[in-house]
This record gives C-alpha cells, sequence and structure tokens, in this order.
C-alpha cells in the first residue's frame, strides 16, 4: 500500500505537533460524549491487586504446605527407633527403657541416652520378661489376662523395699505395711498407689476375686525396685492397673516387664525426672 501525500510546512510536519493535535481531538471526543449521554470511556484494564494485608491464595496454599511441611517433620522427629523398637518421644525426652521382645516371655531390656551425637545405649539385659499372656494392643489389653501394653509410656516414679538413694532423681516411695496397688473396678481410686488406711477401696478382697488389690509387700523380691509404667493413665475400667518395670521373678510377669536387679539398680541410678524418661514396649 502506498503512503498517501501530506503537504509539509516547516517546522509543522514533525511526529510532536502531530501526537498533540491528535490528542486534543481526542479530548474533545470525549468531552461531546460525555455531553451526549455517552458513557465513560473505559479505563486501561490492570490486574487487580490484593488490599493491604491480605494474602494471595497462591500463598495461604503455600502457607498450608509449609505448615503441614513442619508438623509432619517434627512428628517424625519424635518418633525414634531404638534397639528394635518405634518410641514415641515426649517433649524433652532425653532418656529411654526399650523392652524389645524376642520369643515368648523373653525381652531385651536397653537403657538409652540421648547425647549430642545422638542417641547412646548405656545399659542393656537379654534376660528380660513379659507377661505370660504375651504382648497385645494398648486399647485392647483386659484386666487379668496377663498381657503387657505395647507403645510408649512416661515413667512417673519408682517405689521399692529398699532405702532411697542420695543420687537417684526420680521420685521414689518406700513401701510400707498397708500399702497397695488399687485394681479395684469400683474404686475412685483405680489404677493408684494407695494405702488402705486412707480407704476408697476394697483391700480385703481375696485374690481370687477380679477386684482384688495388690498388696505390694507381698513381692519382696520384685519389688525390692519397681518402676512406674504410666500405662492407663485416663483409669478405663477392666482394662488393667499397676503395669510397672521390676526385678525378675521365677518367670513371666502378670503384664508388668522385668528385668535383672542389677538393671533395675543401674536404671535408678541414671533416671531423671528432667529428662522426661520413657519406657517403650515392642518386639
Amino acid at each position: 500500500m502506498s503512503t498517501p501525500r501530506t503537504s509539509h510546512h516547516p517546522g509543522r510536519g514533525t511526529g510532536r505537533s502531530t501526537g498533540r493535535s491528535t490528542g486534543r481531538a481526542v479530548v474533545l471526543l470525549a468531552l461531546v460524549a460525555g455531553l451526549l449521554g455517552a458513557g465513560p470511556v473505559a479505563p486501561t484494564s490492570a490486574a487487580p491487586t490484593a488490599p493491604s494485608g491480605t494474602v494471595a491464595a497462591t500463598d495461604l496454599a503455600a502457607t498450608d504446605l509449609a505448615a503441614a511441611d513442619t508438623l509432619t517433620s517434627a512428628r517424625k522427629n519424635r518418633t525414634v527407633r531404638l534397639g528394635g523398637v518405634r518410641v514415641r518421644l515426649r517433649r524433652g525426652t532425653t532418656q529411654v527403657i526399650t523392652v524389645n521382645r524376642r520369643s515368648g516371655i523373653h525381652a531385651t531390656v536397653a537403657f538409652w541416652r540421648r547425647t549430642d551425637d545422638g542417641w547412646q545405649r548405656r545399659m542393656k539385659a537379654r534376660d528380660g520378661r513379659i507377661g505370660y499372656g504375651g504382648l497385645v494392643g494398648p486399647t485392647k489389653r483386659e484386666q487379668g489376662t496377663g498381657t503387657t501394653p505395647v507403645g510408649t509410656y512416661r515413667l512417673p516414679f519408682a517405689f521399692g523395699t529398699r532405702k532411697e538413694r542420695d543420687n537417684w532423681q526420680l521420685d521414689y516411695r518406700r513401701i510400707k505395711a498397708g500399702d497397695y496397688w488399687v485394681q479395684d473396678n469400683e474404686s475412685d481410686y483405680y489404677n493408684e498407689y494407695r494405702n488402705k488406711r486412707r480407704g476408697g477401696f476394697r483391700w480385703w478382697l481375696s485374690c481370687s476375686d477380679p477386684d482384688c488389690s495388690e498388696r505390694l509387700a507381698d513381692y519382696p523380691t520384685e519389688y525390692e525396685y519397681a518402676v512406674v509404667v504410666n500405662y492407663n493413665a485416663g483409669k478405663v475400667r477392666h482394662r488393667g492397673a499397676g503395669i510397672f518395670l521390676h526385678v525378675n521373678g521365677d518367670g513371666a510377669t502378670a503384664g508388668c516387664v522385668s528385668a535383672p536387679r542389677w538393671f533395675l539398680r543401674g536404671a535408678l541410678a541414671r533416671l531423671d525426672d528432667r529428662g522426661t524418661p520413657v519406657i517403650a514396649i515392642g518386639g
């Protein structure tokens, strides 16, 4: 296409003067359109922006994913595997006792401590034992079945027939006459350490009764040293009461975990409330 010819005047044929004239014409046309009732000239479109203080949907999605990743990572960091047993750590846990069943009632019991170099095993006993009924899920356990609950539990305090030593850091109760572990399902003190003089449970029931409580002095060997396993802290009736880590007896336990006497003594010398100690049972 040929370009149309236009007349040329010195000083008026530049692009600048042409642009200014065109601009004036556009303004005049816009004014006329406004006077005639035409709609306003549409403004140049631009990408919408979020109001101040808001976050775009894509940013929210990214934030949610980051939070989910952080939560998943935190959960993974709270779960470790020590001595072949899965351990669910509590906040601040630096001490763990693991119970890994090898076969039947036999288990390996080990003491672990977290250091700057990671988890280090401090003690190991291969002649640990569990209940005669084997292992069972914690919510499926029934009182009187001789089963040991799988899972990770706090170790809140210890008790025994021996006098407390000065270097023990875990709370300790020395067994006195009349001390029981309440297994009476009708008692408000179910699954608690209590003396019969304080009442609140039927301590006089025969051992053949399913609600019979355990008189601690009746087990001078096993309870020479014992650490309470915080199983069934919610006191669910008939789920079981009185799960401990204690000294080995003649054979299987009735649901507790047992270990050699030297292991219990070593554990009490190491366990510390400030280390939020736990026991993990599996295998």
